[in-house]
């Protein structure tokens, strides 16, 4: 039997657990990472991370980890330095380090057969450039590649009518308050990082407003003393009935968002990604921040707003959200359909052509266990590729079947872009171990039922 090659890209929380995973299941794997360390985003000296000096985790810290690996920490929402030595220690207590080449940029994925001829540049500085053009170029086939480059490295740019004299910044190149002091700052959008941001402002800009266009969900970070998605960690409760609950309880404690300034929702909580962050609501009680309407145009320093107001900036900061891309491969191999690729679990092409993608998902609470059992699954599947055909074929016909399993959970996303890889992670993980023990299971038995619901 001739054993396959594979590779796994990017060595950040996906792709440690990529590699994690493929080394218990026996198989091995080269690792590319255009950074010098592992830790992906979660490194802020990556030269491509999004990372900022304020930044926590949004989930706790018991529901983020591995449950291999516990962190070494007993704060509930450790910052980024902490989660930059976990990942250090990940990588080191179980020898993943040796298995990828730092400073390696892959470039290219070619289609070679049934394989992958994967072009790379080594000794990068890490932005994904070669330093100074001293570069070499890596060339090597593989049979399958394990895409795990994450989700949140291309900012997504919006366009807007004239021109702003004053600086515009995406919060991807936000790094710490100082380029706040003393400035008028608008910060366009409302999401976890732009209310993060917002916080750091109030105590250094010479004002601070938010635009936005839509209305949120706002989710404190504690609720009876406990960190808020600790609470209901047995059976989940049907959407609808979870949604009015939980909307009645943050009414209770954090009140109705609208009387700050907020647009009211146009969907229900938990339909798109909350705001974990309440200190946001706080300081606009305390007058240190206020919310504009969604923009019209720019006209110089001015910016107007749809509502007919307006106002003079010195600094304009994006807080717009990242574009979902896999830049070194056709999207056509990724079987890509509108704003992302179209695989089942978000993991697997429907043509099986070698491709696997890693932590395309995102999910309230779903952590980085979640994130590992997607790789799990992955390396079951190319085990059994490897040990028993069979059994993998078993599998294929499964995903060939049109009835995908329903990863929702029951709730109604919004269709956005940003949302349309999004999973309730109760419905994800549970599909995920359910195709896992269908793998594993003998030939002689039937695969368990598949759960009904719409394909993704």
């Amino acid at each position: 039997m001739t054993t396959k090659s594979y590779a796994v890209i990017g060595a950040g929380p996906s792709g440690l657990a990529a590699m994690r995973a493929l080394q218990k299941a026996g198989i091995d794997a080269d690792g590319y990472e255009a950074s010098h360390d592992v830790g992906g985003l979660w490194d802020i000296t990556n030269p491509r991370s999004t990372m900022y000096e304020s930044a926590h985790l949004i989930s706790s810290r018991t529901t983020t980890e591995f449950t291999e690996l516990p962190m070494d920490s007993d704060v509930d929402y450790p910052g980024h330095r902490v989660l930059k030595r976990y990942f250090d220690r990940y990588a080191d207590d179980f020898r993943l380090r040796e298995r990828f080449r730092f400073r390696t940029a892959v470039r290219r994925l070619e289609r070679d057969g049934e394989g992958w001829i994967l072009h790379a540049r080594t000794d990068m500085d890490g932005s994904g450039t070669s330093a100074h053009d001293s570069g070499t170029s890596v060339e090597k086939r593989y049979d399958g590649v394990i895409l795990a480059n994450g989700t949140l490295a291309e900012p997504h740019v919006p366009a807007f009518r004239g021109e702003f004299a004053g600086e515009i910044l995406h919060t991807s190149a936000y790094k710490d308050a100082r380029v706040l002091a003393g400035r008028r700052v608008l910060i366009i959008g409302a999401g976890n990082s732009g209310c993060d941001i917002a916080v750091d402002a109030v105590h250094h800009a010479a004002s601070v407003d938010m635009s936005v266009r839509r209305g949120y969900w706002f989710v404190p970070r504690y609720l009876f003393g406990r960190p808020s998605d600790t609470l209901n960690q047995g059976r989940p409760l049907p959407a609808r009935i979870k949604q009015a609950l939980d909307s009645r309880v943050l009414r209770m404690f954090t009140g109705n968002p609208v009387r700050f300034g907020f647009p009211k929702p146009d969907y229900r909580i938990y339909e798109s990604h909350p705001i974990v962050n309440t200190q946001v609501l706080n300081h606009l009680g305390q007058g240190d921040l206020r919310i504009r309407a969604d923009i019209d145009r720019f006209d110089g320093s001015t910016v107007h707003f749809r509502d007919g107001s307006r106002g003079d900036y010195d600094l304009i900061l994006l807080a717009t959200g990242y574009t979902l891309d896999y830049p070194f491969v056709d999207r056509e191999h990724l079987n890509w359909t509108g704003s992302s690729p179209r695989l089942f679990l978000n993991a697997f092409t429907p043509s099986f052509n070698g491709l696997y993608v890693m932590g395309m998902i995102e999910a309230s609470g779903i952590g980085w266990q979640g994130r590992y059992e997607q790789a799990e699954l992955i390396a079951t599947y190319l085990a059994a590729e490897n040990e028993d055909p069979a059994r993998a074929a078993r599998f294929r016909a499964r995903v060939a079947q049109d009835a995908w399993p329903d990863l929702t959970g029951g709730y109604h996303y919004l269709g956005l872009a940003r949302m349309s890889y999004y999973v309730n992670k109760d419905a994800y993980r549970r599909a995920v171990r359910a195709e896992k023990a269908a793998l594993a299971a003998p030939l002689a038995q039937p695969g368990p039922g598949r759960p009904k619901g719409a394909r993704r």
